[in-house]
């Protein structure tokens, strides 16, 4: 039986490898950009080929979890994509950090800098937290945007949505993250 657009999924929960590999034939691409958005500034391409593999047998692995249409399909990857390289990103952090020499305090530019840096963290986790209490959609469209740094043309094309739904979304979620004063000062509404 030849895998199309409309068995893939029956064929992927049955562990059929011709399925896995229309996947990954059919998903490379939207795969591979996710990753690379995310991992870009590590500048490794060993880390970028790791998560996508990575991806692609999470997938594999947990097919006989999802439920859904083709449509629904494409989200759930890229999800798994989004959160894996966010994973990858977190250890190469981690471990560019263990490998760095120590940091004199001489090499500290000012105290000013210093504490910009951890008030700059402060903010973005402040921002991260108030994203939560967004809905599901809604925060997906504010990481696309502000995080992943993609247009409204990109996040409308990678939800199925149109580019108006996307703006109507992110004009309302930053209303919403504006009635927090602090993040008020953040946006320009």
């Amino acid at each position: 039986m030849a895998v199309s657009n409309k068995n893939f999924i029956k064929r992927l929960k049955k562990q059929k490898e011709d399925a896995l590999e229309y996947v990954i034939d059919e998903y490379l691409p939207f795969v591979k950009a996710i990753s690379l958005k995310i991992l870009q500034p590590l500048s490794k391409r060993d880390a970028v080929d790791d998560c996508i593999n990575d991806v692609f047998l999470e997938v594999w692995r947990n097919s006989h979890q999802f439920n859904g249409d083709t449509a629904d399909f494409k989200k759930w990857i890229g999800t798994i994509t989004k959160y894996k390289a966010i994973d990858y990103y977190r250890i190469f952090e981690k471990q560019t950090a263990r490998e760095a020499p120590p940091v004199e305090l001489e090499q500290i530019s000012s105290p000013t800098s210093l504490q910009k840096s951890v008030l700059d963290r402060e903010q973005k986790n402040e921002l991260l937290f108030e994203l939560c209490k967004l809905a599901e959609l809604d925060r997906d469209i504010f990481i696309m945007k502000y995080f992943l740094e993609m247009s409204n043309s990109e996040i409308a094309d990678s939800l199925h949505l149109s580019k108006a739904a996307v703006d109507n979304r992110l004009y309302r979620g930053k209303k919403k993250l504006a009635e927090n004063m602090k993040l008020k000062e953040q946006f320009i509404i």
